[in-house]
C-alpha cells in the first residue's frame, strides 16, 4: 500500500492514503523519554483526538452518550440549559485546546495549560450530566478524556 507523506517534522511523519491519515510517531520511541512521558504524550494526543472526533466527527450523530435525550450536540447542550451561541464558544475552545494538544507533541510548552484547562472543562461536562439526573455510563467519555487530561500532565 502506497502512502503520500504530507508532514514531517523531526522524526514524526504524517502520511495520508485516501480515506486514512496516521501519524508515525517515532519520536515515542526515543531512547530519552522513561516509560510514564510516553504514557503521557500518549494520553494527550487520546485526548485531543477524542475531542476532535466528537466535535467534528460526530457533532450531529446520535451516540448513547448524549445528556438526556438528546440526539446531537445542540439538543445535548439545549438539555442542559446552554444556549447555541455558548454551546460554539465551549466547543470552540475544546476544539482549540484539542489541536493544542497535540502540538504539544512537539511543542511541550503548551501541553500542561491545554491539558489543564480541557480538565476543567471535562469536569464541567461531568457536573452538566450529574445535573441532569444522567446515569454514570453517559458521563463516561468525559470522564476519560479527564483521565487522559491528567496523564498528559506527566
Amino acid at each position: 500500500m502506497a502512502y503520500r507523506q504530507i508532514f514531517q517534522y523531526d522524526r514524526t511523519i504524517l502520511y495520508f492514503d485516501h480515506n486514512l491519515i496516521f501519524l508515525n510517531l517515532n519520536l515515542l520511541l526515543d531512547k530519552e523519554r522513561d516509560d510514564m512521558e510516553i504514557v503521557g504524550l500518549l494520553a494527550q494526543i487520546g485526548a485531543g483526538l477524542w475531542i476532535l472526533n466528537v466535535w467534528i466527527l460526530r457533532f450531529n450523530k446520535e451516540t448513547e452518550f448524549r445528556g438526556g435525550d438528546a440526539k446531537n450536540m445542540l439538543e445535548e447542550f439545549q438539555t442542559y440549559g446552554i444556549s447555541p451561541p455558548l454551546m460554539y464558544l465551549i466547543g470552540g475552545t475544546k476544539l482549540t485546546l484539542a489541536i493544542l494538544l497535540i502540538v504539544g507533541v512537539w511543542v511541550e510548552a503548551l501541553t500542561r495549560p491545554a491539558a489543564i484547562l480541557l480538565g476543567l472543562l471535562m469536569a464541567g461536562a461531568i457536573g452538566m450530566h450529574l445535573r441532569v439526573g444522567d446515569k454514570l455510563k453517559k458521563s463516561a467519555p468525559a470522564i476519560s478524556v479527564l483521565s487522559l487530561s491528567i496523564l498528559a500532565l506527566i
